[in-house]
């Protein structure tokens, strides 16, 4: 199974459908690997939404590329977490139900994933409806000057938008608006992130000009951002009205357009539980001494592990011989591996 592709049909079926009741209901109906199927499946589309889908089908494959990045850099941020992203179909389902910050999390680095594939495949030149970002290169100064290929950020930008939002523009409860925060959040992680980067001109490399452009963040930088984001997340409270959201206690400040928010709070994901999604800690690699998360005794709940010991092997004692080949005799290494009960 392409863990993936099924991320990305998760997160598809959560644009596109009505609710998450109708997306579990039709989640096993076929969510496809090839986007273009899911907007056809959608045949109540109206507005940008369907106006993507049927014109702009180069795009939805962008998307879906920038959905899978997305999911792969939530793994890498949560690899030493007792939830570690998984995309097994029926966990990560049961987790976006929950407005949790894991939830607020996966919504927002996957409206950054999409934003980011579209920007930059805009700068490559694989989409036709849009070109580098030349607005800036009227702007000069006596020593440096605006020219080359900045990124078209808010392409990306108003793409992502149209697409991750397009289907909740009418609602106004309070869970549909922390949704559309933590989208806004992982697309402003890029906008406001921006970076100029520049290349020196003049004699014997003296730099007197430069030409300069802007380029986003890597999706890595994106990552690490949003993940102390989700250290630091707010939880909120609906408001009297039943639409807008407030901090839950006095002691938290309101959150800005960058932080991630949740209204419930996350399960332990210790042990199994099926109705959460949690599958559970056992089985999992920890580190024997460390006092961080990715520690036996936190990752294991209390539980114990196992050590295991293993023989690799691998090479050792290399040499450069002149000219031009390195010879290494093989070794076998003991590799002592943790793991929780």
């Amino acid at each position: 199974m392409n863990f993936s592709n099924v991320f990305f049909s998760i997160i598809v079926c959560l644009c596109l459908t009505s609710s998450l009741t109708t997306s579990y209901q039709t989640f096993d109906r076929s969510l496809p690997q090839d986007p273009t199927r899911a907007c056809r499946r959608r045949r109540t589309m109206k507005g940008e939404l369907r106006n993507i889908c049927k014109h702009e089908p180069h795009l939805i494959a962008k998307m879906r590329d920038g959905a899978i990045q997305a999911h792969a850099e939530c793994q890498h941020q949560f690899r030493f977490r007792r939830w570690n992203c998984t995309a097994t179909r029926k966990s990560l389902r049961r987790v976006l139900q929950r407005d949790t910050r894991e939830t607020g999390f996966v919504h927002a680095i996957t409206s950054a994933g999409v934003t980011h594939a579209v920007t930059k495949a805009c700068t490559n030149g694989e989409l036709l409806d849009c070109t580098c970002d030349n607005l800036q290169d009227q702007m000069t100064n006596a020593h440096w000057h605006w020219h080359g290929c900045s990124d078209n950020v808010r392409y990306g930008y108003t793409k992502a938008k149209q697409f991750m939002d397009g289907r909740y523009r009418r609602r106004s409860d309070s869970k549909t608006n922390v949704k559309l925060h933590n989208y806004e959040a992982g697309r402003v992680s890029i906008t406001h992130n921006m970076k100029k980067e520049c290349k020196c001109h003049g004699l014997s490399g003296s730099c007197s000009t430069k030409t300069c452009w802007m380029r986003m963040p890597t999706l890595r930088e994106v990552g690490n951002m949003l993940k102390r984001r989700f250290d630091g997340a707010a939880k909120v409270i609906p408001a009297n009205d039943g639409t807008s959201v407030l901090p839950s206690g006095p002691t938290i400040k309101p959150p800005t357009t960058e932080d991630i928010i949740y209204m419930e709070e996350s399960p332990d994901f210790c042990s199994f539980n099926g109705s959460t999604g949690s599958l559970g800690t056992e089985g999992r690699v920890c580190h024997r001494g460390s006092p961080d998360v990715d520690g036996c005794d936190l990752m294991c709940c209390g539980r114990g592990y196992a050590t295991i010991i293993q023989w690799k092997r691998e090479n050792c004692h290399c040499e450069f011989r002149w000219c031009c080949d390195v010879t290494c005799k093989s070794c076998i290494k003991e590799e002592e591996i943790n793991i929780c009960r």
